[in-house]
């Protein structure tokens, strides 16, 4: 049976990517620091489900492994610095997402069955605007993207240098279960069922996405696990051919709990892509990845999900 070791594995896509690898039969080890970036009692509750599933968990930060397992065969590495938020200092995105990556990179030149190191990057890489293929210019506008092209660029090298099995897929937007509590649709959904307001950036409600169901993205990163040889030395985008505008979005959430949203503008911020679109042309072509989830069926699972295992339940912020 294959070993993967996901890092960030009791965040929102990493506990997500476990599960999925665990119900599809592979042996899966896990890596996370539990920070505080938001609520560490989630990615402990979301750590222990995994547990259950008989997924290995060390509580380490990527900063200072060492060594951990020496049979792996697949590393997914979803752990980063994520969000644009201004409280949190340059020094963090580039210690979490440039030095991190290094550390484990330079584990995995000394593992000797490695197939495939997935190195997770997003379409933040592009800047304002993301909507053309792998081949398009690359302009980040916030620190995170500035880093996480940093931490591509630099994985990149140990396959062009060392001939190390590396790949990226840059994300777009991905939303579900156990999606960060500061993203979108849950603190609308949050808002909604609280009923409380929900604040918006100004301007924000025209900025449109590939909304990404996190179900599809892992469909997705199992597609490459099952085809190393296709995507050694690749980079892809990995998302949805569905574009919204947040204003779609938020009327989506609306029809699904058949509640009407408060919404109080706030000043816009900085950083924030304006249109994302993501062009999937290549994955399609070669790892025949096809995103079947409607916008509309993804929120109804996320509704779903946070009002079975978060409303009321458990602390869902920091």
């Amino acid at each position: 049976m294959k070993k993967i070791l996901v890092t960030g594995i009791a965040g929102f896509i990493g506990s997500n990517l476990g599960e999925y690898l665990r119900k599809n039969d592979y042996t899966v080890v896990g890596i996370d620091n539990f920070n505080d970036y938001y609520s560490p009692t989630l990615k402990k509750y979301y750590a222990k489900k995994l547990e259950e599933l008989g997924v290995k968990i060390y509580h380490r930060d990527l900063n200072e492994m060492t060594q951990l397992d020496n049979d792996i065969d697949f590393i997914i590495h979803c752990a980063a610095q994520p969000g644009i938020s201004a409280t949190t200092s340059f020094a963090s995105y580039v210690s979490n997402n440039i030095n991190a990556t290094q550390n484990l990179l330079h584990f995995a030149k000394q593992l000797p069955q490695l197939q495939l190191f997935v190195y997770i990057s997003t379409s933040s890489v592009y800047g304002a605007t993301a909507t053309g293929p792998e081949t398009s210019e690359l302009k980040p506008t916030s620190h995170y993207g500035v880093t996480k092209l940093c931490a591509e660029k630099l994985a990149m090298s140990y396959y062009y240098e060392n001939q190390l099995p590396v790949c990226a897929m840059r994300l777009f937007s991905v939303y579900g279960e156990r999606e960060r509590p500061e993203k979108l649709y849950p603190l609308l959904i949050k808002s909604i069922y609280e009923k409380r307001p929900f604040t918006l950036f100004e301007g924000s409600e025209k900025h449109s996405r590939s909304f990404s169901y996190v179900g599809d993205i892992t469909n997705g990163l199992l597609r490459a696990i099952q085809n190393p040889q296709l995507c050694i030395g690749e980079i892809f985008n990995l998302g949805s051919d569905q574009e919204v505008t947040t204003a779609q979005g938020i009327k989506t959430i609306e029809e699904i709990t058949g509640k009407k949203i408060e919404i109080i503008h706030v000043p816009k911020r900085t950083g924030d892509q304006k249109r994302t679109s993501a062009n999937i042309d290549k994955i399609k072509t070669v790892l025949n990845y096809q995103p079947k989830t409607t916008l509309k069926q993804g929120l109804q699972a996320q509704v779903d999900w946070y009002l079975r295992d978060m409303h009321n339940k458990i602390k869902y912020e920091s």
